[in-house]
């Protein structure tokens, strides 16, 4: 009777830390997600609306389908781009659409 109680406690005990080591390695995992995966894509993000806020006239832009291009008009959400050198190829398209902006000198 007595060994029984101790068995039990050291069988409580055992469960005990074993539950606070699995929850030790669930936060370390939700860590390592945070710093390789979260952070670095919200810093990206962060970087692109910047990028779109500080979009002018005349900027030259590569768009996310490998067009290159000049900005001649801007709205809320969309933006009049001319490619080439002939004057009347201008496509409106949305500003999500630009990958890269070189500012105009």
């Amino acid at each position: 009777m007595y060994t029984n109680a101790i068995l039990d406690a050291a069988a409580q005990g055992s469960s005990t830390a074993s539950l606070i080591s699995m929850l030790i390695s669930f936060a370390i995992l939700g860590l390592f997600f945070y710093f390789m995966i979260i952070k670095p894509q919200k810093k990206e993000q962060k970087r692109t609306q910047a990028m779109l806020s500080n979009l002018e006239v005349g900027d030259a832009v590569l768009t996310s389908s490998g067009f290159y291009g000049t900005v001649i008009d801007i709205t809320d959400d969309t933006v009049i781009i001319e490619f080439g050198n002939n004057k009347n190829c201008r496509i409106p398209m949305q500003k999500s659409a630009i990958a890269q902006v070189e500012k105009a000198e």
